[in-house]
């Protein structure tokens, strides 16, 4: 079978390491028809926007993409491409998982946790607006519909995948009516898990400072747009770094996958950026695609790597350029087999 995808390279290093992924993906042996459309700060001058119409039809046709980092202006400039594309095809779903890697330095060396986002609204619904010169008005949305569907996502991932246990991470002790309502809808949604999946709950800055005394205690988490974002990041800095962390975002027509790092512009082209969270991020679309065990083949082949410590990117403490770490990955992949994928398959 023949999986037709829509890639997006992006912007800044996006480019090599959509490149280096392709490269890896096409050498484990399933068969890939790459549709390469762009999007970023390079087609605005061409389309009048960062994300044309063409890039969201190719992903409604093919309803999976890969998709390179995209830089987003600070304060002005135009919408992140990646909060509207979610919001467009309706990717309510963002998952990122964060696994201690063998031969990153890091404080941990046994995290193992998978972060639930809300992808559609709460605070990056952008609704805002100036309310005088000098004053300004975000509006928060949060929905039963958008907050059960998000807390269901989490436990049927974890049912699927052997996890234990939920925490839903709020602020409902202070905005009682918006994070009281996705409180609520995670306790009615957990109830029918009872049994199975053990559900709790964390105001999230207790839990920010619990995932870094303890992150052992915890699973899968659930959280809010704003707080997803917030907390994802954290907890790639458990394992290394957004540089090794992947992501992938779920919706009923489409799935979009993707590194949850930046563009880092001033690195372009040099031929030195770690590809190693969008290769994650193929592998999550592996399983997505219903290969699960040609997923665990790259990401092992990713890990034996790293933990061989002799072809690493610079941020990683090596020399190596971005396409021989690729390389690198591409030579173990035959000679692999079995091991504990990062964070499991994908429920569809």
């Amino acid at each position: 079978m023949t999986h037709r995808v829509t890639l997006i390279p992006g912007d800044g290093i996006g480019p090599e390491l959509a490149e280096a992924t392709r490269r890896v993906l096409d050498a484990t042996g399933i068969e890939f028809e790459w549709e390469t459309v762009d999007a970023g700060e390079a087609v605005i001058a061409e389309y009048g926007t960062p994300l044309p119409d063409h890039v969201l039809e190719s992903i409604r046709r093919n309803r999976v993409a890969l998709k390179g980092p995209i830089t987003t202006p600070v304060g002005g400039g135009f919408r992140s491409v990646n909060v509207t594309l979610r919001q467009a095809l309706g990717l309510y779903a963002n998952l990122r998982p964060a696994r201690s890697i063998k031969g990153l330095q890091t404080r941990y060396d046994d995290v193992d946790l998978v972060i639930v986002r809300e992808n559609t609204e709460d605070l990056y619904a952008g609704i805002e607006h100036m309310v005088t010169p000098d004053a300004a008005e975000s509006i928060k949305i949060i929905t039963r519909v958008a907050s059960e569907r998000i807390a269901r996502y989490a436990f049927d991932y974890a049912v699927a995948n052997g996890r234990r246990k939920v925490t839903a991470v709020h602020k409902a002790n202070i905005m009682k009516l918006s994070d009281g309502l996705f409180l609520e809808s995670c306790r009615t949604v957990a109830a029918d898990y009872d049994g199975q999946i053990e559900f709790e709950d964390r105001i999230v800055d207790n839990m920010c400072m619990q995932l870094v005394q303890k992150p052992d205690l915890y699973d899968v988490l659930v959280l809010p747009n704003l707080y997803g974002d917030i907390v994802s990041d954290l907890c790639a800095g458990l394992v290394g770094g957004l540089g090794v962390a992947p992501g992938a975002n779920i919706g009923t027509e489409a799935a979009v996958f993707e590194p949850v790092h930046g563009s880092a512009p001033k690195y372009a082209g040099l031929d030195k950026a770690n590809p190693t969270a969008l290769i994650l991020s193929g592998a999550l679309m592996l399983r997505h695609l219903g290969h699960p065990d040609v997923a665990d083949r790259v990401e092992r082949a990713l890990r034996d790597v790293i933990a061989a410590g002799e072809t690493l990117t610079y941020d990683l403490g090596g020399t190596a350029g971005t396409s021989a770490f690729a390389d690198a990955i591409i030579n173990k992949l035959e000679s692999q087999a079995g091991h504990v994928p990062i964070g499991g398959p994908v429920p569809r």
